[in-house]
């Protein structure tokens, strides 16, 4: 989160002592009239960013430097969240029987965040001109490509994802 860096490094020592189970965004984007810029009113701008196809990259840049895996970031990111919402069994791995969801990324790739490069309706994002690492080249969704190279090869094809009581899906 944005936040004072003392309670950013509360929330990496939480993750680290497994009081945290796992990292997730709401995704709050909102039209830049909401964000009140000009009169910097931090009291009536709409809450949250524009962030979720940063989320990767902003969370390796700054695990890598506490000392985290990639390992522990598909923990936080992949396998505990869809645990918690009742997906197990279908979302959150990469093994047999599993919907084939996952990411090609290059971890050591650089780069900075420019507005053009952002997919969100609306463009605003606090990372502008930062640079992160961990640059996602393709994504795939139930083995299909949905993202190659910052370009979406074909239309959306999402779908909704309910509980199943049986932790199978069909």
């Amino acid at each position: 989160p944005i936040r004072d860096r003392e309670n950013r490094e509360g929330l990496w020592n939480a993750l680290r002592n497994q009081e945290l189970d796992f990292i997730v965004s709401d995704h709050s984007p909102s039209t830049p009239v909401l964000k009140f810029m000009e009169s910097g009113d931090f009291q009536k701008a709409w809450g949250g960013i524009a962030s979720l196809q940063l989320g990767l990259s902003i969370i390796w840049t700054e695990a890598q430097k506490r000392g985290f895996s990639f390992t522990d970031i598909a923990h936080w990111m992949s396998a505990r969240p869809a645990e918690f919402v009742g997906l197990a069994g279908k979302k959150g791995a990469i093994a047999s029987g599993y919907d084939a969801d996952f990411v090609l990324w290059d971890p050591d790739r650089r780069f900075e965040v420019t507005q053009s490069m952002i997919h969100h309706r609306h463009k605003m994002t606090p990372y502008e001109g930062q640079t992160l690492s961990g640059r996602i080249e393709r994504t795939y969704l139930r083995g299909k490509k949905i993202f190659e190279n910052g370009t979406f090869p074909q239309q959306p094809f999402g779908q909704i994802l309910t509980r199943n009581d049986d932790a199978t899906h069909t």
